[in-house]
């Protein structure tokens, strides 16, 4: 007899039909109205409402006419010549963001009515609207811009004084308030409560003067704070970073993933001539939904520093000199091959992507080393995106064996083989020595000393040999998330001067080293991973794609 329970019977999803603009269209049940509009080809302007919060009904912007089945004395709807139920119309128009798909119900989404509430909507939200397209952030992404156009009048009939409200106001550490841009949306204010859970915003007084407001003695100062510029339909918010910064129409956008946790949330990179301007989250529902952290869209500003790594270095009589590229490569691996294999130590960073990683993997079996290690990252997480993890690729270096079982456990033993001499070769892979705490001192007494970094540090600066590589958004790879999700980097902007990818970097090293035939392109890389790891069998980068894939563990 059988011991296995039975498996259970997925419930058939129940679908509805909706009639709209004359057409019948099937919905799943509960479906929000303004959301099967879409699905059927017919946009319906919002401004209040987002999928990702609850639905006030406050902007009237999604208005439409609704209607019902007529039903007959025996509680049947009324069918007509064609065999479809006739329709009886609320003869007062519906808002659309609050009213789920029902049976037989029916909806104009451009009818004169309907035509007529939403220019009577712009023209109400535009009376006291200022007049600084030209110097607001929000131009070129603006709804309120863009649905005057499609759905507002060419002339306003309003000839009073137009109520003036706060500007430029501070209502946290990093988002600015501009209230006579707002339209009472309430959008930041649901957000805050809903999904940030630090009910800090609200509105104030009324009529004509109403405006959203920080709570006495409060600020808009949670780690997700910038989520509520991002939903703000108009300019009433704005990113204190970005403001006045750069028109968004002149933006490269690349879609990429936030590396400051393990979380890995989905981004689009927003650069110009070389130069990352903003990060703001792309929808992902199963990384991050549609928001990011402030901590992480604002870790790119080290891309910009002044102490970015631009030629290669190598220590010289009178301190570091700038070499070649294939003087660096010969330096470095001149004084590794002097050394025995039990003379050095590896360290890589677990901020690298997979295919880095692989290759380092690939640098310490030629080296022979058996010390090395990765340096953990720890902060407080939370229950929204935060990861407790701050390095965004750990599990790579956990299945390749870079750490062991608790990651950072040979470090201490690293830093105490340095400072008693028995160490004479570290090679630090976009990490600091002083992380694990080596002093200058005890740096400068290294007869090797291997960095390959992006910014000027302790070790860079007293490196033998000191590489500049490339930051998250300068280059192409790949990573895997804390919930084991593999996702793409892709390149938005060109590393400066003659830093180069790290894992051309590894890959000359390697050669140096060992010879062999060396590598192509980074997809070469990721075709000798997926030949030697099952998990990453099939796979290539772009079949990645842009929402990432799962991997399956065995």
């Amino acid at each position: 007899m059988s011991t296995e329970a039975p498996k259970p019977v997925e419930k058939a999803v129940e679908m509805v039909n909706v009639q709209i603009d004359g057409e019948w269209k099937q919905f799943p049940k509960g479906t929000r109205l303004i959301e099967a509009c879409g699905q059927a080809g017919k946009f319906i302007p919002r401004y209040c409402y987002h999928p990702k919060l609850s639905s006030p009904g406050n902007c009237r912007m999604c208005l439409v006419e609704m209607g019902m089945p007529k039903m007959g004395p025996d509680r049947k709807p009324v069918l007509g010549a064609d065999g479809k139920p006739e329709i009886s119309w609320i003869p007062r128009p519906q808002i659309s963001c609050a009213q789920d798909v029902s049976e037989g119900l029916a909806v104009r989404t451009d009818s004169p009515m309907v035509q007529d509430c939403r220019k009577g909507v712009m023209e109400f939200l535009l009376i006291n609207h200022p007049l600084d397209c030209p110097i607001c952030d929000q131009a070129g992404e603006c709804q309120l811009q863009e649905f005057s156009v499609e759905y507002g009048n060419g002339e306003s009939r309003f000839l009073e004084h137009k109520v003036k409200k706060p500007k430029n106001v501070e209502i946290g550490p990093r988002v600015t308030l501009d209230a006579e841009r707002c339209v009472l949306c309430s959008r930041c204010i649901r957000f805050m409560k809903e999904v940030a859970h630090d009910d800090v915003l609200g509105f104030v007084d009324r009529g004509s003067h109403s405006t959203i407001a920080v709570h006495p003695g409060k600020k808009l100062d949670s780690n997700y704070s910038l989520n509520t510029v991002d939903i703000c339909p108009v300019g009433a918010l704005t990113s204190s970073d970005f403001r006045f910064k750069m028109r968004v129409w002149f933006l490269k956008e690349t879609k990429s993933f936030c590396t400051s946790c393990a979380t890995g949330c989905n981004t689009v990179i927003g650069s110009r001539e070389n130069a990352v301007y903003r990060m703001t989250p792309r929808e992902n529902n199963d990384v991050n939904g549609i928001w990011m952290c402030d901590y992480g869209r604002l870790n790119f500003h080290t891309l910009n520093s002044a102490d970015r790594l631009v030629k290669p270095l190598v220590r010289g009589e009178k301190g570091q000199e700038e070499v070649s590229w294939k003087e660096a490569i010969a330096r470095a691996a001149a004084e590794l091959k002097a050394l025995a294999p039990t003379e050095i130590a590896v360290i890589v960073s677990a901020r690298m992507t997979n295919e880095e990683i692989w290759l380092a993997k690939q640098l310490i079996s030629t080296i022979g080393t058996h010390l090395r290690d990765i340096v953990p990252r720890v902060g407080e997480g939370d229950d929204i995106l935060m990861s407790p993890d701050r390095n965004p690729n750990a599990k790579m270096a956990e299945m390749l064996k870079i750490s062991g079982v608790v990651p950072g456990a040979d470090l201490s033993e690293i830093g105490r083989q340095v400072k008693n001499g028995k160490l004479k070769g570290l090679i630090l892979l976009g990490e600091d020595a002083a992380d694990i705490g080596l002093t200058v001192e005890e740096l400068k007494k290294l007869p090797t000393l291997i960095a390959v970094n992006i910014l000027k540090n302790a070790t860079t600066l007293n490196a033998s040999v000191a590489l500049p590589g490339a930051g998250f958004a300068e280059k192409r790879g790949s990573m895997i998330n804390a919930k084991g999700r593999l996702q793409r980097l892709n390149r938005a902007t060109n590393p400066p001067g003659e830093a180069r990818d790290d894992w051309e970097i590894l890959a000359d090293l390697i050669h140096a080293l060992s010879g062999g035939n060396g590598l192509g392109t980074i997809e070469d890389v990721f075709k000798q991973m997926s030949a030697a790891m099952p998990v990453f069998a099939g796979l290539s980068l772009s079949k990645i794609g842009d929402q990432g894939v799962p991997l399956q563990f065995s």
